[in-house]
């Protein structure tokens, strides 16, 4: 799983400080939740923030976004399209939404090169990546590709999920990416009316999964109505001020403090 030697080209992504991958061992854990409200969360700090949609086979940051339309080419280059503070790049603005993607992973690796290449970035003190599920070809482009500044895990509490995390992580440690923590998505239910919680799916697998490989546990994120409508309506609930909003941005504090200015210092990682 190592970068093969290839012919030095310039680095990627020049103006970019921190490049932070949002990934799951497994589909249906929230995963471009975390990342849309993630980002969000960073740019309500002030910072200039990109979102990148690398989940080609179900690309749904346009519709948690609010905008799905074709962006705008500058020359060769492909104007990213901006909501809530946060310029962003999907397939999913590109391809017909009643396509489906059937694409072997070479061409998968291909396009998520291309929109590192190819799209008008700029200056960005951070682009979230929000990876497909699993271990494949869009996690090991992405880190032979440009140089990362951490990974992003969300799981479940619940042991199915978890057990899957375990070889997310193993990834990463092997094509040495760093691991920033560990997302618990749907941690329990956050009753509207009485404001209780119910742990739906178990309780503790976030924090056993982080204890297990001495990473920390960034946030638990409730489930809650309000997230799914947010996502469906391009309204994502960390626009408000709420239990989950706060999460988010809690986890967007720590994360900045984790990273720090430790991009600076990364060696550049080319592709031929």
């Amino acid at each position: 799983m190592q970068a093969p030697n290839q012919p030095q080209s310039p680095r990627l992504l020049p103006g970019v400080k921190h490049i932070i991958a949002v990934s799951s061992g497994k589909g249906g854990v929230g995963k471009t939740t975390v990342s849309v409200n993630l980002a969000i969360s960073l740019a309500k700090t002030g910072a200039t923030v990109g979102l990148l949609d690398a989940d080609i086979y179900g690309p749904n940051v346009p519709l948690m976004m609010g905008i799905n339309r074709q962006p705008d080419i500058d020359g060769e280059k492909i104007t990213p399209l901006e909501a809530h503070g946060v310029k962003f790049m999907s397939l999913g603005l590109i391809a017909d939404e009643n396509t489906p993607i059937i694409w072997r992973g070479p061409i998968v690796g291909k396009v998520i090169q291309q929109f590192m290449v190819d799209v008008l970035w700029g200056e960005l003190d951070y682009l979230v990546v929000d990876l497909p599920p699993g271990t494949g070809d869009a996690q090991l482009t992405l880190s032979q590709t440009v140089p990362l500044s951490g990974a992003v895990i969300v799981t479940t509490p619940q042991n199915v999920a978890l057990e899957d995390v375990h070889r997310g992580i193993e990834m990463f440690r092997k094509v040495n990416v760093p691991l920033l923590g560990i997302v618990e998505n749907m941690s329990y239910f956050l009753c509207p009316c009485c404001g209780d919680h119910t742990p739906l799916f178990g309780e503790g697998g976030g924090l056993r999964i982080a204890e297990a490989f001495g990473l920390p546990l960034l946030g638990q994120i409730p489930l809650q109505p309000e997230i799914r409508i947010g996502g469906d309506e391009g309204q994502p609930i960390s626009l408000g001020d709420n239990e989950p909003a706060r999460a988010f941005a809690n986890i967007a504090q720590q994360i900045t403090d984790i990273l720090g200015e430790s991009a600076q210092a990364m060696p550049e990682i080319t592709f031929a």
